[in-house]
């Protein structure tokens, strides 16, 4: 719900909830697509200037409507899902963020677990996100794999992690690229840390890149229900429900 009297109520409630009297960064995490853009974040816009909020973030939207986003207040951050298997922030978003001075957000950059070593089966239960996301489902995953075990390989050649090799990856594209990989796992969160220490190299990059180019990974990024709230550029030839 985007609507300015939604938003307001939403962030009073966090406010309330959380015990403080600011958030340092606010997303508006979906487009909704019956509210213009430049209405939702107009009321973000006076969220900050009541010193509620102290930066705008948006997720999983367009360059067109970051712009146009902008035009209306500064958004300080775009979260996107970015990873070597899902690079649809290079169609346009990127290059908007550079020229607009806004911070991009990985989200799953590790594949969510899939370029962690974590994935091998569909068997994911029902309150699982990837029951419902096609290339995580047969006959998909299987031919997914394929590129994930050269990438696997990538990996063990470099001396690291599938995951850590990963996230350095997203790290690589620019210095205003902050990848954000979730775990409940310590020990995942250790390795994750550690990517901090892997250096790739261009060479490296590009042939991590190359993996998943063209058909490597079949399937849509999300199902009908998902990729209906989101507002994201997808490829000519990519897969979408």
């Amino acid at each position: 719900n985007g609507r300015p009297d939604a938003i307001r109520a939403t962030l009073d409630l966090s406010l309330k909830q959380l015990q403080t009297d600011h958030i340092d960064l606010y997303y508006l995490h979906r487009l909704d697509k019956a509210v213009p853009i430049e209405d939702s974040i107009g009321a973000l816009g006076e969220a900050v200037k009541a010193g509620k909020i102290r930066a705008i973030g948006v997720s999983e939207m367009s360059a067109q409507t970051i712009r146009r986003g902008h035009g209306e207040h500064p958004i300080a951050a775009v979260q996107s899902e970015y990873s070597p298997m899902v690079r649809n922030p290079e169609i346009a978003v990127m290059d908007a963020c550079e020229e607009l001075g806004i911070g991009f957000v990985a989200f799953s950059p590790v594949g969510r677990g899939l370029l962690a070593d974590g994935v091998h089966r569909d068997d994911f239960s029902a309150a699982d996100i990837r029951y419902r996301l096609p290339r995580f489902r047969e006959p998909n995953l299987t031919h997914n794999m394929k590129a994930v075990g050269q990438f696997n390989a990538l990996a063990r050649d470099h001396g690291c992690s599938p995951a850590q090799l990963a996230i350095a990856w997203t790290m690589t594209y620019a210095d205003w690229v902050v990848p954000i990989p979730g775990t409940r796992n310590s020990a995942h969160l250790r390795d994750n840390m550690d990517a901090l220490d892997v250096v790739l190299e261009p060479e490296l990059r590009a042939e991590i890149s190359a993996v998943f180019d063209g058909g490597a990974i079949k399937g849509a990024r999300y199902s009908g229900p998902f990729q209906a709230m989101i507002d994201t550029e997808v490829f000519e030839d990519e897969e979408v429900v």
